[in-house]
């Protein structure tokens, strides 16, 4: 009963006076009583009661701990790097981010095989820094019986996690020295997340260099177990450079992390930053962990799951065990019997081609093209979507108007509301036109016949594109869209087309999901109720920009859009 109190009084951030005799701390405080009784009975002949209820307590503090669910901490390595700036300029040693790779892991090493505190009490920062110093001070005092993995978004250099390993190190320091005792739990785990391509094609570099420091390596073997975590984001990397590109150097970005990994002798769990749309990685479970690289899943998996799909898949008691069933199976077989990997070298030979020409087409329309972004921002609720408070983040990373601060969830979930879904096409018809017109038809057949990730990157495709409508994306640009840059979203809607023409002769499907005839069943059986939805939208957003203050209007807007987003499903 101490011990609940206890966590009340905290939640409440209330005063706490109990003795620490007076409850439990941890995890394994709480077992060793339990086993001990567990123990006394199965020694004294009552083994019935021991395998009961206690036997399943047990398991239950094994399983949950004292926290029911770990949080992990995420925060922009820009963050960090701002942080040692002030550091670094108050001790009078310069500015930490103008310096160089190798002088930055120089200094990181030397202050993380020291004893002494970096940070002096008497600092005075920004309050942009103060944060991320307060976050390490309460990550210290929390420890990882709380707190999970801390994730480093946005990271490219070994550098970036040698900093956080060092500010965390400094905030235990701290706390320790305030307790008079050592920190609760051990240190967090640092993950760092590649996102964009440039960062995914640099991944498996920015390991062997971390692995290559004795400092880190010995951290990782024992504070970690000798296990390391890498997280890869698909939200960015498709918003930078489409769907197809992303996929491809996120496979390749996987297998290198691995083989980074295995030269040292340390295990790897791969952590996948999946949201629910097919821009952002998501797609069937099952399929997405049977296509990994072989080797990639040797028993450990991570993967997010945001927004709808957690309610999708985890909202009913039945379901949710479903879902860990198919998980558990997936990573079962994707360890005992490991995917096929491309059968000759000339596969990938393709897929780079395709990729080279896909990402080409999709950076040459999302980001050269300079009618792009006012047509963007008319044809679909975008700019509306900001005020409408709907999202667990702002739309934007900074306050810009551009297509490369606005986060990936704005960007496919306003395409997905116009039934276009255009970031999860856009180049792949022109990559896989280009390779068949060199008379490479019967190759890629074969690739998706005999290469799992081929397969499963065309069939994703192949379901969006059953899901795109473009009837009524059309109806949006005559509406909404001015009408000197109709013509792009005609020139788009032909694009649209001829990548269904394409996939469709790779796959040897004569309709959309032909494969898949209960998503066809669902989409048709939906759409009675769409179509209305969509055209009551583009009316609500053709008079809402008239009158941008109208809160009815506002009302209106946010139905049909809970509603579209419910019936697309695969929207966040």
């Amino acid at each position: 009963m101490k011990t609940r109190r206890r966590l009340e009084l905290l939640l409440e951030d209330l005063p706490c006076e109990y003795d620490p005799w007076d409850y439990y701390e941890t995890k394994d405080q709480f077992l060793e009583p339990l086993l001990l009784c567990y123990e006394s009975l199965q020694s004294c002949g009552a083994g019935i009661l021991a395998d009961g209820r206690l036997a399943d307590l047990i398991r239950r503090v094994s399983t949950f701990g004292m926290v029911l669910m770990k949080l992990d901490l995420r925060q922009e390595s820009g963050r960090h790097a701002e942080t040692l700036d002030a550091i670094t300029k108050y001790l009078d040693m310069g500015t930490y981010s103008e310096w160089d790779e190798e002088k930055k892991l120089e200094f990181l090493t030397k202050e993380l095989k020291g004893k002494r505190p970096l940070v002096p009490p008497t600092i005075e920062v920004a309050p942009d820094v103060k944060e991320v110093l307060d976050t390490f001070f309460v990550a210290a005092e929390l420890g990882s019986e709380s707190l999970g993995a801390y994730v480093i978004s946005m990271a490219s250099n070994a550098s970036d996690v040698l900093a956080v390993e060092l500010l965390q190190k400094d905030a235990r320091l701290a706390v320790s020295g305030e307790l008079g005792k050592p920190c609760p739990g051990g240190m967090l785990r640092v993950v760092p997340l590649f996102e964009t391509v440039k960062d995914l094609r640099g991944a498996g570099s920015v390991i062997r260099k971390l692995l290559s420091i004795d400092w880190y390596r010995e951290h990782i073997v024992k504070n970690h177990n000798g296990h390391q975590e890498v997280m890869v984001g698909y939200s960015d990397s498709g918003k930078d450079a489409g769907r197809f590109t992303a996929a491809w150097e996120l496979y390749k970005a996987q297998g290198d992390v691995v083989a980074a990994c295995n030269e040292f002798g340390i295990k790897v769990t791969l952590f996948h930053g999946r949201g629910g749309s097919i821009g952002r990685g998501g797609g069937p479970t099952y399929l997405a962990i049977q296509s990994q690289p072989p080797g990639s899943v040797m028993g450990t998996l991570r993967s997010t799951e945001q927004g709808e799909m957690v309610q999708a898949k985890f909202g009913l008691p039945q379901i949710a065990t479903r879902q860990l069933e198919i998980y558990t199976t997936a990573v079962l077989l994707a360890t005992l019997r490991p995917p096929q990997p491309p059968r000759e070298q000339k596969w990938c030979n393709l897929m780079e081609e395709i990729s080279k020409i896909s990402c080409q087409k999709y950076r040459s329309t999302v980001y050269e093209n300079p009618e792009f972004l006012a047509y963007f921002q008319e044809a679909t609720p975008q700019a509306e979507l900001g005020y409408l408070n709907i999202g667990s983040r702002p739309t934007r990373r900074k306050a810009t108007t551009g297509i490369g601060h606005l986060r990936a969830i704005p960007w496919i979930f306003a395409w997905t509301q116009t039934r276009f879904v255009l970031p999860a096409w856009l180049g792949v018809g022109a990559g896989l036109k280009g390779v068949c017109e060199k008379g490479h038809t019967e190759d890629l057949k074969a690739m998706y016949k005999e290469w799992p990730f081929f397969q499963s990157t065309v069939d994703l495709i192949e379901m969006v594109l059953g899901k795109a409508d473009i009837p009524i994306a059309k109806h949006y640009d005559e509406v909404l869209v001015s009408e000197s840059r109709r013509e792009l979203g005609a020139e788009l809607r032909r694009e649209l087309m001829m990548t269904e023409k394409h996939v469709l002769v790779v796959s040897g499907h004569e309709k959309l999901s032909e494969n898949n005839k209960s998503l066809r069943r669902l989409i048709e059986s939906r759409l009675s109720y769409l179509n209305p939805m969509n055209m009551l939208q583009v009316e609500v957003l053709r008079r809402l920009r008239r009158d941008d203050e109208n809160n009815k209007l506002r009302d209106a807007l946010l139905i049909t859009i809970n509603g579209i987003a419910a019936g697309m499903r695969n929207t966040g």
